[in-house]
């Protein structure tokens, strides 16, 4: 089957040449191209050029024909970190947030992810995936055409495998991309508050040989940060991941210059998350690495943290992601939208920087930059039509604003 897009008012992240990612001054260039079509075969992007090519392309295997007019098409967005399976929201440590306790009180009290782990294991894997489902309709409603879905609400064995069984789950019947990473360090359980290593060794020796043997994972991560696991632990459990083939990420430099960006490089980290706090030493271990630096906007947003200082880290050649971290404690929302106005009004990034940053280079921290994150031949056919707009600029401009009114997923439209 063909789907034909016709009248683009104007085709944003073309590339004749595709990247794996956009790194410093690269990231504010995006090709775009007005008045354009853009031909679908099956389920990858066959053509695409200004409307004076269009007759290159014969009628009779056009099936279906979508009129743009007065409309931009972007590539899906990639959403690079999210924890969106979870059994239930955190309104009441929102209010605990509002009345003056710090995210780490709230944790030291039992809530947070602690919270949240203990209410999944009382929740049923059905619930898991209905839920998670929502959300996932909710996120390809707003744009999303790929995802990374963390473990990590579990925190024994048996929960951890029960979060991965969902998101697998969801891989199998979503019609968006999905990536699994295993999180079991996602948070120390009470019962090892006082020998976070002996939670390391469970991690180790009972959670990744099962996981691996279901081949429930691309990735691992650990949450490296003050209060959370050591450098020392850290590097245990991702070495011990790397052994049964899963990658690294990492939640770094969240709470603190904690050492886990430079823990993240040592271990070839697809990428290493969070970043409020980075300095010269930081830039220095990412600079010429294989590890996308990867910002989360609405955490920080959310539990009013100090911003991660992505001009110095763009204007020093380095790449930059934004993603999501959508999850029910610090950033209950997967609006990518909303991240891509807050990388432009609170990080100072402009429209193509964060254009960038939530296509190609989130799609590189995904593992997928080959077959997502840009308009190109050969690539997936993921992308949305916005309704009428301007420019690229009015996106992120439009704060809270859904401008998204047709998503295409794998060539076919979705109903939203």
């Amino acid at each position: 089957m063909r789907l034909l897009l016709t009248n683009i008012k104007e085709l944003v992240q073309v590339e004749d040449n595709p990247v794996l990612f956009k790194a410093g001054a690269e990231m504010s260039r995006v090709d775009t191209i007005r008045d354009a079509f853009l031909l679908i075969y099956e389920d990858k992007i066959e053509d695409f050029g200004s409307m004076d090519r269009l007759f290159e392309v014969p009628d009779e295997d056009v099936l279906v024909e979508i009129d743009c007019s007065n409309r931009l098409v972007y590539p899906a967005f990639c959403d690079s970190h999210s924890h969106l399976v979870y059994p239930a929201p955190r309104e009441k440590e929102f209010v605990d947030r509002i009345k003056g306790l710090s995210y780490e009180e709230i944790a030291r009290r039992g809530g947070g992810i602690l919270n949240s782990a203990k209410r999944l294991h009382e929740t049923a894997e059905d619930d898991l995936y209905n839920d998670a489902m929502d959300r996932i309709s909710e996120i390809i409603k707003m744009g999303t055409g790929a995802v990374e879905i963390k473990s990590g609400y579990g925190l024994n064995t048996e929960d951890e495998l029960k979060m991965l069984r969902v998101i697998r789950r969801i891989k199998e019947t979503a019609p968006l991309c999905v990536k699994a990473t295993f999180l079991g360090a996602h948070a120390i359980p009470q019962e090892y508050k006082n020998n976070p290593a002996e939670y390391a060794d469970v991690v180790i020796n009972e959670m990744i040989p099962q996981v691996a043997a279901e081949e429930l994972a691309d990735y691992i991560d650990v949450f490296c940060d003050r209060g959370f696991f050591s450098v020392e632990d850290t590097e245990r459990i991702l070495m011990a991941g790397m052994k049964y083939g899963l990658q690294a990420k990492i939640h770094a430099n969240e709470l603190g210059f904690t050492g886990g960006i430079q823990a993240g490089v040592k271990y070839n980290a697809l990428s290493v998350d969070h970043l409020e706090f980075v300095g010269d030493e930081e830039i220095k271990a990412l600079k010429d690495s294989e590890t996308m630096p990867t910002v989360l906007p609405g955490a920080a947003f959310f539990l009013n943290m100090p911003y991660s200082p992505v001009r110095k880290m763009i204007e020093a050649g380095l790449p930059v992601a934004l993603a999501s971290d959508y999850n029910p404690g610090s950033s209950p929302s997967g609006n990518m939208s909303f991240i891509s106005s807050m990388g432009c009004i609170k990080y100072n990034m402009i429209p193509e920087e964060v254009i960038n940053a939530t296509t190609i280079n989130t799609a590189y921290a995904m593992g997928i930059s080959d077959k997502y994150g840009s308009i190109a031949r050969g690539k997936i056919a993921n992308l949305f039509i916005t309704g009428t707009m301007p420019g690229i600029e009015y996106l992120p401009y439009s704060y809270g604003t859904n401008l998204v009114e047709t998503v295409i997923l794998n060539g076919e439209i979705q109903s939203l």
